[in-house]
């Protein structure tokens, strides 16, 4: 859970046939590795609470990496969905795993993709891109036409990420992580209507964070049950274990991840 181990090889386990499997690299989530089960989590509680948000409505996943949120938002109601990534591996795996009517995946950057929809959804993703205004600049132009226009937007709240006392991170793939302040300001230079939500743990999180700080980790040390432990608590992790909701500034603070819902 600490995500060192994206550090390691790992493939997907048990994918259909013809569908080669992704490595797990650091850069994205993947769903079917035990090993990244918390983090694949994470991001599934965010893209569920958008799939009740998207009925109808047509959307592109900018920066979708493996499919995954994609087919879950089309099969959550959109009336369409367009998956949206310039990796080669990662679309041509969407392609072959996720079909469904109303998805299609396309290679392209996010700067350059150019149809309009009603809704945009780019989740971690912001904390990699060199230039997050001119990328904002571009959502709200797709979006503007549409009645219903929203844009959601994600990231993994710094002050929480990052160790104790420490900057930022060690993950090489950020170009910059974001405090709650930072990321609201950021947004609103883009859009009238800012909403910034809070994703925090829940249920079983809640009490092994709990546990934790009750001294938790010195103790699984001490009786040697480390791996044993782990090793059954990770995958049993799912979407329930999140909760993502509405915050004032300070909660916001000690949130995992801050959700932005953007309207021009």
């Amino acid at each position: 859970m600490s995500g060192d181990d994206s550090q390691q090889l790992y493939l997907q386990n048990d994918q259909p046939p013809g569908v080669p499997p992704l490595a797990l690299t650091g850069e994205r989530t993947l769903p079917d590795v035990p090993e990244e089960n918390y983090w694949f989590q994470r991001h599934l509680a965010v893209y569920s609470w958008i799939g009740e948000q998207v009925g109808g409505l047509r959307v592109v996943d900018m920066a979708c990496g493996e499919g995954y949120g994609s087919d879950l938002l089309a099969q959550a109601g959109a009336a369409e969905v367009v998956g949206i990534d310039a990796n080669p591996e990662a679309f041509e795996h969407a392609r072959l795993r996720y079909v469904r009517d109303n998805l299609r995946f396309v290679r392209t950057m996010a700067e350059t993709y150019d149809e309009s929809c009603d809704a945009l959804v780019f989740l971690q993703t912001i904390e990699h891109v060199q230039d997050p205004a001119a990328v904002l600049a571009r959502f709200r132009e797709l979006v503007a036409g549409a009645p219903d226009a929203v844009v959601f937007v994600s990231t993994p709240n710094v002050l929480t990420l990052a160790p104790p006392g420490a900057e930022r991170s060690g993950n090489p793939w950020h170009v910059y992580e974001y405090r709650p302040e930072e990321f609201s300001a950021l947004c609103r230079v883009h859009f009238a209507s800012v909403r910034i939500l809070g994703l925090y743990h829940a249920r079983k999180l809640a009490l092994h964070a709990r546990a934790l700080r009750l001294g938790w980790d010195a103790v699984h040390a001490r009786l040697g049950i480390t791996e044993r432990f782990y090793d059954r608590f990770t995958p049993a992790i799912d979407v329930r274990d999140f909760a993502l909701r509405s915050a004032s500034a300070r909660e916001l603070r000690g949130a995992l991840d801050l959700v932005a819902v953007l309207r021009p």
